[in-house]
């Protein structure tokens, strides 16, 4: 086990983050791949919602996948989790609503190891959902970067494209896809059409 965890007591949460395309899902199996060996007793999650590369799995865009149990509510997965189970991973936990954030923290209280990945942000630029209060109350958080596809600069940005062009700031904040509706972007190459002027702006910054 890696060392920054070796002096924490049973029972903590880790946040894999990131935008579109940086490998928080890949990382996410990554590590349960390495539990598995140490023969941990894990049990997985997604929402019912993410169905891009299959009904019942977690599937990474590099095309890494796991068998997942599939819930509608964040609560339901209480409800699932045995007493044994010692590792407890969730993918896509930005679409989950704000119950995920008591979900992760009471498995975490009961001694579990919590380990979740979503993005940070959504396309408008702006904290996704519970993303902000996990990331707050984790002992733990990697956020990846991805490369940016119009520069080539990290990137941090989640850009939505319809139909060729940049998505509007009005669109719902909520649509599953992937590389035909998605690109990562960086800070500056980041575009969302009728976004609200931020503050700075009336001081030319």
């Amino acid at each position: 086990m890696d060392n920054m965890y070796r002096n924490y007591k049973d029972g903590y949460l880790e946040v894999i983050t990131g935008c579109m395309f940086a490998g928080k899902t890949e990382e996410l199996l990554r590590r349960i791949t390495v539990l598995e060996f140490a023969k941990k007793k894990i049990m997985v999650f997604k929402p019912k919602i993410d169905n891009r590369y299959s009904d019942s799995k977690v599937v990474s865009h590099a095309g890494s996948s796991c068998e997942s149990h599939v819930v509608f509510h964040a609560k339901e997965i209480l409800d699932i989790v045995t007493e044994d189970t010692e590792v407890v991973a969730i993918d896509e936990v930005q679409f989950f609503d704000n119950d995920i954030i008591e979900v992760c923290d009471t498995l975490a209280d009961a001694g579990k190891r919590v380990m979740v990945a979503g993005l940070d942000s959504n396309f408008r630029g702006e904290p996704f959902g519970p993303m902000p209060t996990l990331l707050t109350m984790a002992e733990f958080v990697t956020k990846l970067s991805a490369v940016c596809n119009r520069c080539g600069s990290p990137a941090t940005r989640t850009q939505r494209i319809i139909n060729g062009v940049p998505a509007d700031y009005n669109d719902p904040v909520v649509l599953v896809g992937a590389s035909e509706s998605y690109e990562a972007r960086c800070r500056h190459c980041h575009e969302v059409r009728n976004k609200p002027k931020r503050l700075g702006k009336y001081y030319g910054c």
